[in-house]
């Protein structure tokens, strides 16, 4: 199983990005997709999480501001991130709760995307 970050890069406060997160191999299903931040000096934090039936939950720092969302049929889930501010800049991370053909249920992690918010 791999998972696939994107959709990083540098914008300036108040802007929006979309990340994706592309989960790929021989799955079976997928529980809860979520996405983690690391800032430098920092640790790593959950932003935001969905489950497979759609229930979402989000850090307060991005509550109202960002918005994570999946399509089952691909197993992709997104975040949608606006009004984008200086301290949301980190790398951020894709996780799955996976099972797949032949595997026990895990915890898979993309390889991070970095988001940068700057004038």
């Amino acid at each position: 199983v791999q998972l696939q970050a994107s959709g990083g890069g540098l914008v300036e406060p108040g802007g929006s990005l979309r990340l994706s997160c592309a989960a790929s191999g021989r799955i079976l299903s997928i529980n809860v997709m979520a996405w983690y931040r690391e800032a430098p000096g920092k640790q790593r934090e959950l932003v935001a999480a969905i489950t497979y039936s759609g229930r979402s939950n989000y850090s307060d720092s991005v509550k109202g501001r960002f918005t994570v969302s999946r399509v089952n049929a691909i197993n992709t889930a997104y975040l949608q991130m606006n009004s984008l501010k200086p301290e949301d800049s980190a790398v951020y991370y894709c996780n799955a709760d996976v099972l797949a053909v032949w595997e026990t249920r895990s915890a898979y992690w993309g390889q991070g995307t970095q988001v940068t918010v700057s004038s």
